[in-house]
């Protein structure tokens, strides 16, 4: 009921996927730094309020100290259910735990493509990925923390600017192929 459905179901019968990651874990760093951050200020104001009448405050904190980690645990699994899917028609992008919110963008829509990985991106392995559309800002316009940046920046770049002369001749050897059948049937059919 509560739980997500899964992106390949979003996905058509003539499409193959190429890639499907979720995002790297460090873009939950300071999520972590934010909780703990909190959780220690927390427990320092706890231990030094006087002991005495202070039950309500220290009711209060332990409280507070809760929301803390209830707000952490759904950062994290909101993490875990959002998903960047490629396919060699379209990007998605599936976010949402109780609501699922469903970002795509036609390949063909792609102009130009920019990768960028600061230097704490090279240290823990992610990078930002950058697309762009013709004289459109898209829903998939900057998707970072993209993990293994460098192996989906080659799929990617070879779905978008592939050789499309080379497939252009594919498809017309495949289209004589097909007439060369059709027209040998028909000749055995006389």
């Amino acid at each position: 009921m509560f739980a997500p459905r899964d992106p390949d179901e979003y996905l058509l019968d003539t499409e193959r996927r190429v890639i499907r990651v979720r995002r790297h874990w460090a873009c939950l760093l300071w999520d972590l730094f934010e909780a703990v951050g909190l959780l220690v200020g927390l427990v320092m104001v706890s231990y030094l309020l006087p002991e005495g009448n202070a039950w309500l405050v220290q009711n209060v904190l332990w409280y507070a100290g809760l929301i803390v980690l209830v707000r952490f645990t759904y950062q994290v699994l909101d993490w875990y259910v959002e998903r960047i899917v490629v396919t060699d028609k379209r990007f998605l992008l599936t976010s949402g735990i109780f609501t699922t919110n469903v970002a795509m963008m036609p390949i063909t829509k792609v102009t130009d493509l920019t990768f960028a990985r600061t230097l704490m991106g090279r240290i823990f392995g992610y990078g930002t990925l950058v697309v762009e559309s013709a004289g459109q800002i898209q829903a998939l316009n900057r998707i970072e923390y993209v993990p293994n940046p460098t192996e989906v920046e080659d799929a990617i770049s070879g779905l978008v600017f592939g050789d499309k002369k080379g497939q252009q001749q594919d498809r017309f050897s495949m289209l004589k192929a097909r007439r060369a059948a059709v027209g040998k049937r028909k000749a055995a059919k006389l």
